[in-house]
């Protein structure tokens, strides 16, 4: 992959450094090809190029987690991740959870236990939870876990979850929303 890359930069009639390349993520099941500069975030790709607008930047550091996506089943934060490197991954964002009209479980539980405010982290929180769920049910351990064998508690899930900001502090439902999601 990286003298593909270096192919890419270097224009070979000119000799000129190109930073465009051509880039086909597989987003929410479906393959999109981009012209993109190699040095494109993942989170920009899907904001500016396929207009799925879910994952928020916060911070762009990393450190808010509103641009939580699923990559293999696993979050990440899409702000500090090139797109050119999530090439033939499975990447899902908020917008590609639903089967059409029905919600999935953790976006229907954030409904029902009103577990967002202002909405901006909101997606990074539901893919984050969708996550949260799916370790704790592989036996993943966390800093909280006891015995080696994760539950979905509330210690869990907050510690689990501790990589998602919310400025408007909806903490109290979001952690309800995630263990009746689970359950």
């Amino acid at each position: 992959m990286c003298a593909r890359v270096f192919e890419s930069l270097t224009d070979s009639a000119t000799g000129t450094r190109n930073r465009m390349t051509r880039v086909t993520l597989r987003v929410n099941g479906d393959d999109h090809e981009l012209d993109c500069d190699v040095r494109t975030t993942l989170l920009d790709a899907l904001r500016e190029h396929l207009d799925l607008i879910g994952a928020k930047k916060g911070c762009d550091h990393g450190q808010c987690g509103a641009c939580t996506v699923l990559v293999d089943g696993r979050r990440i934060n899409s702000c500090l991740a090139f797109a050119i490197g999530y090439q033939g991954r499975d990447i899902t964002t908020v917008e590609g959870l639903a089967d059409g009209d029905t919600l999935h479980p953790v976006q229907q539980a954030f409904v029902d236990n009103d577990a967002f405010q202002c909405g901006y982290c909101t997606s990074g929180q539901i893919c984050s939870a969708v996550a949260v769920i799916e370790e704790v049910k592989q036996g993943w351990p966390s800093a909280v876990t006891e015995d080696d064998h994760p539950r979905l508690t509330r210690e869990e899930v907050r510690e689990r979850m501790s990589g998602n900001l919310c400025r408007c502090g909806a903490y109290a439902n979001i952690i309800p929303a995630v263990l009746e999601a689970g359950e």
